[in-house]
Formats: structure tokens, sequence, C-alpha cells
């Protein structure tokens, strides 16, 4: 495959994100009665199912090997997803997405505990900053439990991206993705039982559904990075929260305000400036 330019790379990483949007715009769409923990194995399920046929084609190495921190991880993923279902019926579609998007934030001090991580004053500072733009979106004279939720996901998502770290280098993505969906499920089934309502195909299309822009954002981010540094292209990712706010206006009719704006800018454009500092770093040490 010819070497990917960095332009068409973030442009394809622009498209992945507004993709992913859709996914949480079918998720919000929800009916408010819809079971949460029913819909949430059938995304499970549905994301194994889709997932499998790409694990047997490009088999890398046995998959039910060195499961420890497969196991934990897919459990921070679930509990992720319940969250994020939670806070998508209470809050705008921007909204939770800004929200969602303070993940790197969390992973600053939380890699600096768990790994040992070098804080820099830019680090720090980003943080900062973007735990303010966090208290302006959120408001917390005012603040909701959609809020609360949120910020769960946006921990959890963290987490799971320190966790890469702690997963054996054998498994592929494909193996990786199937793993975190799969060995939620018995615990994903326990809650849908618990919960005890009847079966719902719409819920079971919809859940579908959203896996489907998931995946496709996801096989998106893998051709990218495979092809160009990181460094280069992942400011592109915030090209989400604008895809947010343009679908949440046409869609839910949801029109932003300025606290939206502001604390959004506070969390996205200090990381920008972290992505492009580390960028110029790092052209020093190769040139």
């Amino acid at each position: 495959m010819p070497k990917m330019s960095v332009a068409f790379a973030m442009t394809l990483l622009v498209l992945g994100n507004i993709i992913a949007v859709f996914s949480d715009a079918l998720i919000k769409d929800l009916p408010s009665e819809t079971a949460v923990y029913q819909f949430i194995l059938f995304r499970q399920l549905t994301a194994v199912l889709m997932l499998l046929p790409f694990c047997l084609i490009y088999k890398k190495s046995k998959l039910f090997s060195n499961l420890k921190w497969h196991f934990v991880r897919s459990h921070v993923w679930l509990l992720g997803v319940i969250f994020m279902v939670l806070s998508l019926q209470a809050l705008p579609l921007a909204t939770a997405n800004a929200i969602f998007y303070a993940a790197p934030l969390f992973i600053l001090p939380l890699g600096f505990l768990f790994y040992k991580d070098r804080l820099t004053f830019p680090t720090i500072a980003v943080s900062m900053l973007g735990f303010a733009g966090i208290l302006v979106i959120v408001q917390p004279k005012q603040i909701n439990l959609g809020a609360v939720f949120a910020l769960i996901v946006a921990v959890t998502m963290a987490i799971n991206n320190l966790l890469v770290r702690k997963l054996p280098p054998n498994h592929s993505v494909y193996q990786t993705l199937l793993l975190t969906n799969l060995l939620g499920i018995p615990f994903a089934l326990g809650l849908a039982i618990w919960e005890g309502q009847p079966f719902d195909w719409r819920s079971l299309i919809t859940a579908a559904s959203s896996n489907v822009f998931i995946l496709i954002y996801a096989g998106i981010c893998v051709q990218v990075y495979r092809h160009i540094e990181a460094y280069k292209v992942s400011s592109a990712e915030y090209s989400g929260l604008l895809g947010a706010v343009v679908v949440g206006i046409i869609w839910f009719n949801e029109v932003p305000n300025m606290t939206l704006l502001v604390g959004s800018a506070l969390i996205i454009l200090p990381l920008i400036w972290l992505a492009t500092l580390e960028s110029m770093r790092f052209r020093q040490k190769i040139g």
C-alpha cells in the first residue's frame, strides 16, 4: 500500500470522527423507555459478531491467552458504555461529547500515579485549563447526573487507554476489540436479566447500527496510525466535537450556547497546543 500523506490521513480522521458521532446520535435517539442494560448487551453481542470474521481472517496469535488485563479492561469499558448511554440520554449531544473529550486530561494525572509518567509544565497547564473548561460546561451550581455520568465516561476512557500498555503485544487490534466486548458479555447478560425487560428488536437494530459507525471509526484509526505518526495527526480527532454540534443542531435541534463553546475551547485548544509542542520536540530530536 502506498505511503499515506499527512493531509489524507487527517482527512480520514476528520471523516472517522464525524462518523463516530452518529453512533452517539443513535444512542441518544433511543426511546426513553428503552431497557438500558438490554441495549448494552446487544451492543456487546453485535460487536463480537462483527469483529469475529476479521479475527479469523487476520489471525495473529491465540485469542484466549494472557487474558488478565483484557478482562479488567473489558469491564472498565462496559462501565463506560453504561454511563455513556445514560449521559447521552440526559445531556445534549455536543455537551456530552465535550465532556467525553476530557479523557486525555485524566490520562495525565492517572499516568503519573500508575506509571510514573513525567509531568511537565505544559501538561500541568493543559490539565488545569481543561479542568476549568469542564467546570464551565457542567456549571457546578447546577450540576446534574448527566454531567456526572459523562465525567465517569471520560475517566473510563482514560483508564482504558492507559490499560493498553498492560495488554499482551501479540494480540492484533481486532482481537483486542473482540476481547474487550466478549469478556464483558457475562456481566452485561447478568445486568440484562436483572433488569427483566421484554426483548426489544428496536434496541438490537440500534445497537448493531451504532457498532457499525464505531467500527468504521476504529478501522480508520488503525489504517491511519499504521502509516502516520500519531503526533502529526492526532489533533484531527477533535473534529468530532464540531460534528457533534452540527448533528445536535440538525437531528435534535440543540443549539449550543456560549458556555459550551468557551468550555470546549478550554479543553480542546490546550490539547491541540500540547500535541503541536510534542510534534516540534519530536522533530528536533530526529532533525
